[in-house]
């Protein structure tokens, strides 16, 4: 359920939204609060500006999550964004032990603004193989911790 305090805290994300299209960059914006509702980062979309396709702020900000908070602190934290995050970035969310998402826009209803948001193709995926050959370095490193 989304509180009036997520709301204003959402409303945050898309004014940096709104500030990344004044910089010429992409309209997409995140933030991180803790457990409390202070903002401890912010992010906007720099893939263009950086040539980096991974330059999305959720990602940014659960990369800094990670480095930045014990896993305590992230599982307490609430990430708001303009826009759902996209496969990518939901990965790194959960990898990064964030603990609550809140977004404005959902994937449907961005790709209904902008087509081209949709237009991905798919990727042909072929495995698994070569079981016995790639559980080695994966049996090694885990035997080692």
């Amino acid at each position: 359920m989304i509180t009036t305090a997520d709301e204003k805290l959402l409303r945050r994300a898309i004014d940096i939204a709104a500030h990344a299209v004044t910089l010429g960059d992409a309209p997409y914006g995140s933030l991180l609060a803790g457990p409390d509702g202070a903002v401890l980062a912010e992010a906007h979309n720099t893939v263009r500006r950086d040539n980096d396709i991974s330059a999305h702020p959720e990602l940014k900000l659960a990369r800094w999550a990670a480095r930045e908070l014990d896993p305590h602190t992230a599982a307490h934290t609430t990430m708001y964004t303009s826009c759902q995050p996209c496969t990518m970035c939901a990965g790194g969310i959960i990898r990064s032990g964030l603990g609550r998402v809140v977004y404005a826009l959902s994937t449907d209803q961005l790709v209904e603004l902008n087509p081209e948001s949709g237009a991905w193709p798919t990727i042909t995926q072929d495995g698994p193989a070569l079981f016995d050959v790639a559980r080695v370095p994966v049996d090694d490193y885990y035997r080692r911790r």
